[in-house]
C-alpha cells in the first residue's frame, strides 16, 4: 500500500468502530504519523488502540458527543493536538423509527451529534488554516437522498442531508485555504451501527437481507467506504472538493 500519508497527522472522530475504525487503519497503514480516534465507549477505544497500534501510533480521546460539556472537552483536546492535515467525520446514530412515534430526545441525538461535529471541525479547521492544508472528508449518508421505507428515518436524514450541504459551503469557504472538504454517501454498511435496533451478534445476518436490494448485489464493508475516504483525503484527488460521493453499491443509479 502506497505511503501517500507520511508525516501527515489524522483526526477520526467516531473512530472506535465501523467505517471511522476502517478509515483510522487504512491511514495508518498508508504511513501517517499518528490518528487520533475521538469516541464515546471506552472499551472501544480501548479495542480500537490495541488493534491499531500495530499499524502505527494512536491517540484517542473519550466524549459523548451528544453532550455539550464533552464536546467543549474534545474541542479542547484537539487544539492541544495542533497540527493537524486530516480529518475524517464517522461519529453517527441510526435508529429507524416512524415520523409519528419519533421524540424530542430521538431528534437531539442526531441534531446534538451535528452540533458537536460542526464545532469539533471549526477547531480542526483552525489548526489547518495555520499551516494552509488540510483535507476532510465527512461520512454522509444514502437516506439523505432517497427515502427508505423499511428505514423510516426523517431525523437521521434531515442531519446527514446537513452533513452534505455543510461538506460544500466549507469546501467553498476554505479553497483559499488550501483545505479540501468532501463526502461520502454510503448505503447499507455492515457496522455496528445498526446495533441500535438489531442484536448486535445479528447485525451481519439481518442485513443480508439487504443485499439486492444493491445493485451490485451485496451490502457494503466498512472497508469499502474506507478505500474511498482515504482516496479523498490523498493528493490523488487534489483536484476534488465539495464533492458527495455515492458509495453504496449502485442504488442510487436504480433498483435490480
Amino acid at each position: 500500500m502506497d505511503n501517500q500519508f507520511v508525516n501527515k497527522s489524522a483526526i477520526v472522530i467516531g473512530g472506535s468502530s465501523g467505517i471511522g475504525k476502517a478509515s483510522a487503519k487504512r491511514i495508518l497503514q498508508q504511513g501517517a504519523e499518528w490518528v487520533a480516534i475521538i469516541g464515546s465507549s471506552a472499551s472501544k477505544l480501548d479495542d480500537a488502540k490495541t488493534e491499531l497500534s500495530a499499524y502505527g501510533q494512536v491517540k484517542v480521546f473519550k466524549a459523548d458527543l451528544t453532550k455539550w460539556p464533552e464536546v467543549e472537552k474534545a474541542i479542547e483536546f484537539v487544539k492541544e493536538l495542533g497540527k493537524t492535515d486530516l480529518l475524517v467525520n464517522a461519529a453517527g446514530v441510526f435508529n429507524p423509527k416512524n415520523f409519528i412515534e419519533l421524540t424530542t430526545s430521538d431528534y437531539d441525538s442526531y441534531l446534538d451529534l451535528n452540533k458537536a461535529t460542526y464545532f469539533v471541525t471549526q477547531q480542526v479547521v483552525k489548526n489547518m488554516i495555520t499551516q494552509n492544508y488540510g483535507s476532510i472528508v465527512n461520512i454522509g449518508s444514502m437516506w439523505a437522498q432517497q427515502a427508505v421505507l423499511a428505514t423510516p428515518s426523517t431525523a437521521y436524514s434531515m442531519a446527514k442531508a446537513g452533513i452534505h450541504s455543510l461538506t460544500q459551503h466549507l469546501a467553498m469557504e476554505l479553497a483559499a485555504n488550501q483545505i479540501r472538504v468532501n463526502a461520502v454517501s454510503p448505503a447499507v454498511v455492515v457496522t455496528p451501527i445498526y446495533g441500535s435496533f438489531i442484536d448486535k451478534d445479528k447485525i451481519e445476518e439481518t442485513l443480508q437481507g439487504f443485499n439486492a436490494f444493491h445493485p451490485i448485489g451485496r451490502v457494503g464493508r466498512p472497508e469499502d467506504i474506507a478505500k474511498t475516504v482515504c482516496f479523498l483525503l490523498s493528493e490523488e484527488a487534489s483536484w476534488v472538493t465539495g464533492a458527495i460521493w455515492d458509495i453504496d453499491g449502485g442504488v442510487m443509479a436504480g433498483r435490480n
